[in-house]
């Protein structure tokens, strides 16, 4: 998998489909794309500005045309779309080389904690507040 791009709240990824990546069909496991889901998830968070990015607490995924094949390549844009103090909330959706949409995700992860994490490039949730 690599990323493509990133700025905060929203990260761009693709993963050339390998042998491994599949199913008995020989095309993109299903799995695979749960997994990225859940990885994408945490990548949007991430890119907000948390070090650890919390637990999952939901995770969805629709799947609507074939993934692909070994040798194709699969993209993916995820967006945080609301991130709080106690819950995130991302979705992603995945294409495929024609740009036809393969699939779709949300994630919702529990930040409570992550918060508290030194390593983090944000105090609290941010923007703040004007005083």
């Amino acid at each position: 998998l690599r990323v493509t791009a990133a700025r905060p709240g929203v990260v761009n990824f693709e993963l050339p489909i390998e042998k491994h990546h599949t199913n008995r069909l020989n095309i993109l496991h299903g799995g695979t794309i749960a997994s990225m889901v859940d990885l994408g998830g945490s990548l949007a968070v991430a890119s907000r500005g948390l070090f650890a990015t919390g637990v999952s607490t939901d995770l969805n995924v629709t799947y609507l045309n074939s993934g692909g094949k070994i040798g194709d390549l699969i993209r993916a844009e995820v967006t945080c779309d609301k991130f709080g103090k106690t819950l995130a909330y991302t979705s992603i959706n995945f294409h495929n080389e024609k740009q036809e949409l393969v699939a779709r995700g949300s994630h919702t992860k529990y930040v409570s904690f992550a918060w508290k994490d030194p390593n983090n490039i944000v105090e609290e949730m941010s923007p703040k507040p004007e005083k």
